[in-house]
């Protein structure tokens, strides 16, 4: 059968042969199409500028900018609010792009080619030993009139630099006017803080922590003063009971000297002028209401209402006046001394209570003193915040952040940047050959034609004795001849084409010819 003979050779020879001239004109078609295609394609010219992130121009150490982000996301950000609707419609409308065509395009056909014909490219250059990175970006814009192109991107790279600076200026503002009201409401709750600490300490002024060790002093002074009190208070009151049996005694006609007058002590006088000179004596001693000053006086009033007798008032009045003088004078520091135990008690109640209430005091004032710290911790921290935040709108109003700068303004394309017409006509040197070559074995495998001995064997399934070969006729071999003069005619033919692609798309030949005699000389 016949897929099973294998095509040598000669067989491949003769079917180029037998399809020389399909295989030329094919090639020469697809060639001409393909050159075709390269020159009708519009050219399409291509403007861009570029534009640097620059660093900060004040030293980072010195001052620290807080609107900081990376800069491809800020490139990316800034590219969304520069390609928004209303602002390519303006820059379509300004220039009177995509209205050329024949037909009539929507506002979202012309945003969308819009869009397309704008390229941003990220250019970034790592700084060895500084682990620096340099960051540039690029804006382009395609357009078959070139001159369109180079305004469309002056226009987009300014509508870059100044949407740059009013992003940024607006952020810093921004977060400025928010720390400044962050740090108000901190600095009210803090002054709220510090009044319910003062009114604290002063509703519980007695019982603060830090006064523990004073009332404990105060405590046991009161106590020691207690003990002092009650020794008197005792005291008085066995004065005041020996004062009673002396009033007794007295008023029953005895005499109860006390030990000391006992020990040697010299008997009272009891006339007029000797009571008026013991009284003066007396009173350089001691205050008028002494009881031994009253005595003496009472003494001298009593002598003198009877005249002067002093044998007239009996001595037995006399010591029951005096009994009974001390004995008004101890009540009274009796009462005095009670007066004073009562005060005592009652203070060291106050400090006993004081000292009691100071655990739950210390309790309330550490948690009143921990939000107070909080708080104050927060707004000096929110404060310092604001602080910076300033400095960066200062930095940011003065353009002396981070900024963008126009490295490169957009300029006149010369040459356009698409099609690339060089590689249109190498792809047609390509598919040329390959179309030719393509459709004759589409031809050859649709063809039931048996070729060669070998093939009639394979189809016959015998082995073929006497071939005759094909003798041509004066009319087969005029027409041979033919074919040759018309293929060296398309050869020539195609080389014309190839070297006029040569001379359009890549080189002047004149040119080609001056660098490859060079290479020679």
């Amino acid at each position: 059968m016949k897929s099973e003979y294998e095509l040598s050779l000669k067989d491949y020879i003769a079917i180029i042969k037998d399809r020389a001239l399909l295989l030329g004109v094919t090639m020469a078609v697809i060639l001409a199409v393909t050159v075709a295609v390269a020159m009708s394609v519009p050219a399409l010219y291509q403007s861009t500028g570029t534009i640097l992130v620059e660093s900060q121009q004040i030293s980072p150490e010195l001052v620290s900018a807080n609107n900081n982000s990376f800069a491809d996301e800020r490139i990316e950000v800034i590219r969304q609010r520069v390609m928004t609707r209303e602002n390519l419609l303006r820059i379509i409308d300004k220039y009177s792009l995509f209205t050329d065509k024949g037909r009539q395009l929507s506002e979202s056909d012309k945003i969308d080619q819009m869009r397309n014909a704008i390229v941003v490219n990220t250019l970034s250059t790592f700084v060895k030993g500084r682990g620096e990175t340099t960051v540039a970006f690029s804006v382009s814009f395609e357009h078959r009139r070139p001159e369109v192109a180079k305004e469309v991107a002056t226009e987009l790279v300014t509508l870059f630099l100044n949407e740059n600076m009013k992003q940024r200026t607006e952020r810093a503002s921004e977060t400025t006017e928010f720390l400044t009201q962050e740090a108000n409401k901190l600095g009210a709750e803090l002054a709220s803080l510090e009044n319910q600490l003062a009114d604290f300490k002063q509703s519980h002024a007695n019982a603060l922590p830090e006064n523990q060790a004073l009332r404990m002093s105060m405590l046991s002074r009161a106590e020691l003063e207690y003990r002092e009190v009650d020794r008197d208070y005792k005291s008085a009151q066995e004065e005041l009971r020996y004062l009673e049996l002396e009033l007794s005694a007295a008023s029953a006609g005895m005499s109860i000297k006390p030990d000391s007058q006992r020990a040697g002590s010299t008997e009272q006088p009891q006339d007029l002028p000797s009571l008026k000179a013991e009284y003066t004596r007396l009173l350089s001693k001691y205050t008028a209401a002494h009881p031994d000053v009253v005595a003496i006086k009472r003494k001298i009033e009593a002598l003198e209402a009877s005249g002067g007798r002093g044998k007239a008032l009996s001595t037995d009045s006399l010591e029951v006046a005096r009994a009974r003088t001390k004995i008004g004078a101890a009540q009274t520091r009796i009462v005095s001394l009670a007066d004073q135990k009562r005060d005592l008690v009652k203070k060291m109640e106050g400090y006993e209570a004081e000292i009691l209430e100071a655990p739950q005091v210390e309790r309330g004032l550490v948690t009143l003193m921990r939000d107070h710290d909080n708080a104050r911790k927060k707004y000096e921290e929110i404060r310092a915040k604001e602080m910076g935040a300033k400095i960066t709108e200062s930095l940011e109003q003065e353009n002396k952040a981070e900024r963008f700068v126009l490295l490169e303004p957009p300029l006149m394309p010369e040459k356009p940047v698409k099609p690339n017409r060089k590689k249109i006509a190498a792809l047609g040197l390509v598919l040329a050959p390959a179309g030719g070559g393509a459709l004759v074995m589409l031809l050859e495998m649709l063809n039931q034609r048996v070729r060669g001995v070998g093939a009639l064997e394979s189809v016959l399934g015998r082995r073929v004795l006497v071939a005759v070969p094909f003798i041509a006729t004066q009319a087969e071999l005029a027409r041979r001849k033919r074919w040759r003069i018309l293929l060296v005619i398309a050869g020539v033919l195609v080389m014309a084409i190839m070297l006029v692609i040569v001379h359009v798309f890549y080189m002047p030949l004149d040119l080609l010819l001056f660098k490859a005699m060079a290479r020679f000389e």
